[in-house]
């Protein structure tokens, strides 16, 4: 066999090893298969991020007297200068710190331990400690995380660093927003990072190809997640390289066999 057949031969092999199967690269190929009710009750968790130390939240109190309830607001006020530099008084919301310890200082409330509630839970929490003591209605309170971050890694086309504003993202999400996965990056494999309240980290493995992880817990991320996508071994394979003294010595021999070639051609 000719040498050009012989390279061409071992060039179709290696496209044909570095090819992923088409179902290695198709998310939820049984996504027909999951049951609507289980996917529904997912739905419903959305949105509900568990609160943690380091946590920037933002929290309303707000009831039809609002003069009643300003005491609960935390708010700050900044000297502004008008029209005819007239001087006055804007005002700016300030946001709860969750210490170390899981704490916040809430306006007339004092400490409150709020680390390992969930949003929805905070809400509930506040709100019974205000009413009946300090008003005679139940207020509205509403909950707001604002350093809501995912930290995605590995095999996205665009990785880095994904904010919420609204306190809430899915994993279909946090992909899109990332510019979907390589063509090199393992779908069925996808690690998940998590700290929980506690300050303790554990590890997730996600099966994008299998649609039973819509109904999974970790489906909804918490803030502070990190994605990582592993490439492939065809992608491992690709990027192998000897060391720099192999290198060297790989060279020198190529240029060695050029020249032998080169007074052989001569000889002829």
């Amino acid at each position: 066999m000719k040498l050009h057949h012989l390279l061409s031969l071992a060039a179709a092999v290696l496209l044909l090893a570095s090819c992923n199967p088409k179902e290695d690269i198709t998310y939820m190929t049984n996504i027909d298969q999951i049951p609507s009710a289980a996917l529904s009750a997912a739905t419903t968790q959305a949105g509900d991020f568990t609160i943690k130390p380091g946590d920037l939240l933002q929290i309303n109190v707000a009831a039809s007297n609002s003069d009643a309830v300003k005491p609960f607001n935390k708010i700050q006020y900044v000297p502004t200068l008008g029209s005819g530099q007239a001087y006055g008084l804007d005002y700016s919301v300030v946001y709860y710190l969750v210490d170390d310890a899981g704490v916040i200082d809430f306006p007339v409330l004092g400490k409150l331990r709020v680390v390992g509630m969930t949003k929805t839970a905070l809400q509930e929490y506040i709100a019974n400690l205000i009413y009946p003591r300090y008003l005679t209605e139940v207020p509205t309170v509403e909950c707001r995380i604002q350093n809501f971050r995912v930290f995605c890694v590995g095999e996205f086309n665009h990785p880095g660093v994904i904010s919420a504003s609204n306190g809430r993202l899915n994993l279909i999400e946090a992909i899109a927003q990332s510019g979907d996965l390589t063509l090199q990056g393992l779908r069925d494999n996808v690690m998940l990072i998590r700290t929980n309240a506690n300050g303790e980290r554990y590890v997730k493995r996600i099966n994008l190809n299998d649609a039973n992880f819509m109904t999974m817990p970790e489906f909804e991320l918490q803030q502070n997640d990190i994605l990582y996508v592993e490439p492939t071994k065809y992608k491992k394979r690709s990027i192998w390289s000897l060391p720099p003294t192999y290198n060297a010595a790989v060279s020198i021999f190529g240029a060695g066999v050029s020249v032998v070639n080169f007074v052989l051609l001569l000889a002829k």
